[in-house]
C-alpha cells in the first residue's frame, strides 16, 4: 500500500475497538528499509495510554490496521493503576 506521508499529519487515531488515541503529529521513517516505522501522536487520551507528563507517544507502525479518514490501530490493553510492578511494561496489542 502506498500513501503520501503528508496525508497522515493531523489525522485522528482510534483503536479497533473505537477508543480515541490522539492525533498524528509526525511520522518516523526507516530510510534504509524505505518504510514507515512509527507515528508520533500528540493529545493522547489518558484512558488509552499511560503517558504521565509526556506530551506524546510513538506508535509502532506495525500496530496500524487501516488508514482512511482516520487511522486504526490494534487495541491496547492498559493495566489498572497500581497493578504494574517496577520494571514491568504495559501489555500491548492484546
Amino acid at each position: 500500500m502506498e500513501i503520501e506521508l503528508s496525508s497522515l499529519y493531523g489525522q485522528d487515531i482510534y483503536t479497533d475497538r473505537g477508543v480515541y488515541v490522539g492525533k498524528i503529529e509526525d511520522v518516523s521513517v526507516d530510510i534504509k528499509e524505505k518504510k514507515i516505522s512509527g507515528l508520533a501522536v500528540r493529545n493522547i487520551n489518558p484512558y488509552a495510554f499511560k503517558v504521565g507528563k509526556k506530551k506524546g507517544v510513538i506508535i509502532p507502525y506495525r500496530w496500524v490496521t487501516a488508514i482512511g479518514d482516520i487511522v486504526l490501530i490494534k487495541h491496547v490493553r492498559r493495566r489498572a493503576a497500581g497493578e504494574e510492578k517496577e520494571g514491568e511494561k504495559e501489555e500491548i496489542g492484546k
